[in-house]
């Protein structure tokens, strides 16, 4: 069994408590307006091109197999569609100008990359989360690993989307100490300008993982002029849920943009980015709302 991996993040502090290893699963089935990571959307590896960091050496185009590196005119042209993904050309580049987003492991082979920082998780209250992308669309791969993880007294977090099946989330539940769970907006027709898709199974989904009296952590993208007239509704939607210790609000950056431009693909980031007294503000509404902790 093996998964697509985009990125493997140690000493994390952003994905759960304390001290964490991230684990970057590509393929995702929502298109988010603000997505900050484009390169996880594509089940499918990439190649990224960063040509600001290109010196022009002509090492990709050695290596590649495919024809799919010119040097023209002083310039490094990239020939997309003739890219295999074989990762040569990323191999040969020692400028970082190349990025092969999206690598083929296996649970054996990560498992002792995830355990090499074992002390700091147990001195930090910290462990592991997976991600992406969405981590459940490869949920077999998931819950074997997670598995493996609680064997060795690890710390485990889910961070999802929450747009998968049942099954992906009664496969991983068992092993699963905490869920990171992702609300962009409760109306529906909001929710399909923001991410493409309805999002009626993602709320189903969340009262389902409570009723199973998982943790959760609820967390919340804050994009002004998208989804800042839903927090309230966000808030009240959650109020009847046991199981919900803590919510985020994370507010959106536009950091991202040169992901886009290395990927090929066409910039959706908003231009408007919310101030933290705006997201504050954010925060007070929930905590008028539920009693926990928020921030």
């Amino acid at each position: 069994m093996r998964a697509n991996i985009f990125e493997i993040k140690r000493f994390a502090v952003h994905d759960g408590d304390g001290v964490r290893t991230t684990v970057f699963f590509k393929g995702c089935p929502l298109s988010c307006v603000w997505c900050h990571n484009p390169e996880s959307l594509k089940k499918q590896s990439e190649l990224a091109i960063y040509q600001h960091k290109c010196v022009k050496c002509g090492n990709c185009v050695k290596a590649c197999p495919t024809n799919s590196h010119v040097i023209e005119n002083g310039n490094h042209v990239f020939i997309r569609e003739n890219c295999i993904a074989c990762g040569k050309c990323e191999a040969e580049c020692y400028f970082d100008a190349i990025k092969l987003y999206g690598k083929d492991y296996s649970v054996e082979g990560l498992l002792p990359i995830l355990l090499q920082d074992i002390d700091f998780y147990k001195s930090s209250n910290g462990g592991v989360t997976l991600s992406g992308g969405e981590c459940l669309l490869q949920y077999e791969f998931c819950a074997e690993l997670l598995n493996r993880l609680k064997e060795h007294g690890v710390n485990t977090a889910v961070d999802t989307c929450g747009c998968v099946s049942k099954t992906a989330i009664d496969a991983v539940l068992p092993y699963t100490d905490v869920f990171l769970y992702d609300i962009k907006a409760i109306d529906e027709d909001v929710h399909k300008k923001c991410t493409g898709i309805s999002n009626k199974a993602i709320l189903e989904n969340l009262k389902y993982i409570d009723s199973k009296g998982a943790k959760i952590e609820i967390r919340i993208p804050f994009v002004p002029s998208y989804n800042d007239n839903q927090i309230e509704k966000i808030a009240n939607f959650i109020k009847p849920l046991k199981n919900v210790w803590a919510i985020k609000i994370l507010a959106y950056h536009n950091y991202a943009s040169s992901k886009y431009d290395a990927i090929g693909a066409k910039n959706t980031l908003p231009q408007l980015v919310p101030t933290e007294e705006d997201r504050q503000k954010a925060v007070e509404v929930i905590r008028e709302i539920v009693d926990v902790k928020v921030s």
